[in-house]
Formats: structure tokens, sequence, C-alpha cells
């Protein structure tokens, strides 16, 4: 009984030891993924990049001989509209089917929904590109008359269907830990279960449900191979969703393995990435506000 004291209290600060650990070393890798992108990029940052000319700008000749243009507002603003549609079609479906398989389906149904959602999610994004190239791009041309099926609609449809897994997974978690009494509470007082659901359980898990929104703006943002395949890689700012688009992290995964180090095109993508940091870091704060304002009412 004493060994086995002395090992229990050996072990606990052991373990207790490893959580910090890993709590730090998550820190500490995310600061050094920044500092790497920060370096690579600093030297042409601030010595020779016009930053109003590079954010107003949608001018992206980086390979021209006599006069290179680094203008990224069409970059971004493919990317926008990109992940706007794509969050347009996958929060109500995702949130949707999160009630759905939450508070509708039988048990041996929502096992089944569950594991397909997960092989969705599991689906690598390359095979999401080869999907919107070779299947969407020629639904696109046929039902509106497109000339080129590659463009916003078919990337913000592939990227949607990429979010949904994530949100419909956040989002079923968070309905299902509203406490049961919540919904015994509201339909012994005589609530239909979509009032319940609308006045009880939706209110209950807003939190939640903002967290799986905002990972799905998240993925939207951060996508590259699917959104390089199917979106047309043509920098323009666009007009309609049937525009072909070019993406910050399109571009970056398109040019980098063709640049030469150190360079200073090579260096400006880097730049990009920076900007992609800044962006997911401008997001993340909102959503953090956002909360603590819900909360706080």
């Amino acid at each position: 009984m004493a060994n086995q004291r002395r090992l229990g209290n050996l072990s606990e600060p052991i373990i207790e030891g490893l959580i910090r650990l890993c709590g730090i070393s998550a820190i500490l890798f995310v600061i050094g993924i920044f500092f790497f992108v920060f370096r690579e990029g600093s030297g042409f940052l601030f010595s020779k990049l016009n930053l109003k000319e590079f954010l107003t700008s949608i001018e992206w000749y980086p390979d021209s001989p006599s006069n290179k243009r680094y203008g990224v507002l069409a970059l971004m603003a493919g990317t926008a509209s990109v992940t706007v549609l794509a969050m347009m079609i996958a929060v109500p479906f995702g949130l949707g089917a999160a009630i759905f398989i939450s508070e509708f389906c039988s048990r041996r149904a929502r096992e089944t929904f569950k594991i397909v959602i997960e092989l969705l999610a599991a689906i690598p994004s390359v095979v999401w590109g080869f999907i919107g190239l070779t299947v969407m791009n020629p639904i696109i041309i046929d039902l509106f008359k497109a000339p080129i099926g590659l463009n916003v609609l078919n990337g913000g449809i592939i990227l949607a269907l990429m979010s949904v897994p994530i949100i419909v997974s956040i989002g079923e978690d968070a309905l299902k830990a509203v406490p049961d009494s919540y919904r015994e509470a509201s339909l012994a007082l005589g609530a239909t279960r979509w009032q319940m659901i609308y006045r009880v359980l939706l209110p209950a898990a807003k939190n939640g449900l903002l967290a799986a929104a905002l990972l799905g703006v998240g993925r939207g943002i951060g996508e590259t191979i699917a959104v390089l395949m199917a979106t047309g890689h043509a920098v323009q700012i666009p007009h309609s969703i049937l525009d072909p688009v070019r993406t910050l992290t399109a571009t970056i995964a398109a040019e980098l393995g063709e640049t030469p180090v150190r360079s200073d095109h090579y260096q400006v993508l880097f730049i990009i990435g920076i900007l992609l940091f800044s962006i997911t870091f401008v997001v993340n704060l909102v959503a953090d506000l956002v909360v603590k304002g819900i909360r706080g009412k």
C-alpha cells in the first residue's frame, strides 16, 4: 500500500507536467510558425514593399521583366468571395443537419449519419478539387451557360461540402451539451418540438454553434488545393459568382515551388502568409468578442 501511494504521488506531478508541456508546446508551435514566415518575408516587407499599393492594387505581375507589381486586392477579393459563398451554403445546411441528427434521429440513424459525416471529413482536399474540376465544371457550364465552370460558384460549393462535416460535428456536440432538463421543461410547458428548438435549444447552445460556424470560416480561408483546382485561378475582382478567381492560399501553393529562394517574389509570397495570419487573427478576435458579448447578455 505504501509503495502504491508513493507511485501515485510521483505519477501525479509527472502527468501534470506532461499536460502543461502539451499546452505550452501548442503555443510555441504557433509562435515558431509565425516567426519562420515573418523572417522569410521581413526583408522585403520593411525595405522595398509599398504597403498601400500591395493592399489596394489588383495588379499581380511578379514575373514581369521590367515592371514587377505585387497587388493582392484581387487575391483577397477572391478569397473573400469564395469563403462567403461557401459559408452561405455550409452554415444553414450544417446547423440544420446538426439539429436533425441531435433532435430528430433515432440512435441507430444518428450513428449512421455521424459515420457518413466523418467519412466526408476524411476525403482529401485534392479529391474535392478533382470533383470540382471534372464533375462540377461541366454541370455549371450546362446549367448556367457559363464560358467556364471553374469559378466562384464551383469553389464555393466544393468549399461548403468540405466545411459542412466540421460544422455538423461541432454543432451536434454543442446541442447535445444542453441539459435534457431544458428540453423536458419546455415540452412540459406546452411548447412544440420546433418551439423548443428555436426558443430554448438554439439560445442555450449559441456559443457552440457560433464556434462551429467560425471553424467553417477558418477552413474556408485556409483551404488551398481544392480552391486552386476549382476556381479558375484568374487574378481579378469577381463581379458575379460565375467569374473565375484566385485566392491567397492558391497563389502561394502555385508559385512558391517555382520561385528562387530569397528573391523578391519569394519574400512577397511569405508576406501573403503573414497577411493570412493577420486575417485569421482578426476573425478569431472578433469571434471571441462576439462570444463574450453573448455571454454578457
